[in-house]
């Protein structure tokens, strides 16, 4: 007859003392890297979806032609051009007032002459799959037209918040692979530790998958409570820096705000990381006494 260990034999095996606390504030500190580090990877993950789906068709049409009245003539033939185009969502001329003032710093009043020649911007919306029709229409009308792609400004900002994003995937991979280290080293501290309480369970009945069963529940335990703490900290931390960025009213900043199912999968981090804890202590365990028990 095989006899199943109770819960008096769980807290042997395991000491519930200074070791158990160790155990509980590693996981609460790893706990609290990796939700920062996942916070950091959603957020600039969805910052740069922002800017594929907000800048992927946005164009800005440059006319410069030092005669004020055939720039007139072809700025208006341009518009019109663009606006009948098939699917242009939005096509608008900035204003040449505004342009002068944002000349202004840099030309002075020699900016305003009316002798010198202002170029004529458009902006224009399009579907992404069409801007190449738009740029292709845009100068037909005149030589001389430049089509400046928006996305194209923020490639390098892409690029960086991409590589940021892949940055905290690894830290969230690599601290996940610490704390399975971290698990090991303490099951097998408590299989030295206990061997001989470990020999006598095998001499009553008990199985290494019933034995494999105790570490499982107290390395569940421990880092459930070490994580949870450490997830809450995280988290207020993100809600603090989330607040933060809604003031700054950045256009690119302010994509990386998360979305509740980003908020979701944060919270749910712990679980992973005690289902992670609970794999890794029942592999030692079985590894352990199939080898030298």
């Amino acid at each position: 007859m095989r006899l199943a260990p109770d819960r008096t034999i769980d807290r042997q095996l395991l000491d519930r003392g200074q070791h158990a606390r160790i155990m509980i504030g590693i996981m609460g500190i790893m706990l609290f890297l990796t939700v920062l580090s996942a916070a950091l990877g959603l957020g600039v993950t969805r910052a740069v979806g922002d800017l594929d789906r907000g800048f992927a068709g946005k164009l800005v049409v440059q006319l410069v032609e030092p005669d004020a009245r055939l720039r007139d003539r072809r700025a208006a033939a341009l518009v019109g051009r663009l606006k009948a185009m098939p699917g242009v969502r939005r096509v608008v001329e900035a204003d040449r007032d505004r342009l002068a003032a944002l000349l202004r710093p840099w030309l002075g009043d020699a900016g305003l002459d009316p002798d010198l020649p202002m170029p004529v911007l458009i902006d224009v919306e399009v579907p992404a799959e069409r801007a190449e029709a738009v740029i292709a229409a845009a100068r037909s009308v005149a030589a001389g037209i430049r089509v400046d792609r928006s996305a194209a400004w923020l490639a390098p900002v892409r690029r960086f918040l991409a590589t940021l994003g892949a940055v905290a995937a690894g830290l969230v991979l690599v601290i996940a692979a610490a704390a399975a280290g971290v698990v090991l080293l303490v099951t097998r501290a408590g299989l030295d530790t206990h061997r001989d309480t470990i020999e006598v369970l095998h001499m009553l009945g008990s199985t290494d998958h019933q034995i494999a069963r105790l570490f499982q529940r107290r390395i569940a335990f421990d880092t459930l409570l070490g994580g949870a703490a450490g997830a809450i900290l995280a988290l207020a931390l993100i809600v603090l820096l989330q607040a933060r960025l809604v003031q700054i009213g950045s256009g690119i900043l302010g994509g990386t705000g998360l979305a509740p199912v980003d908020w979701a999968l944060l919270i749910l981090l712990p679980v992973a990381f005690a289902l992670l804890a609970t794999g890794a202590a029942r592999i030692a365990v079985l590894r352990a006494l199939a080898g030298q028990l």
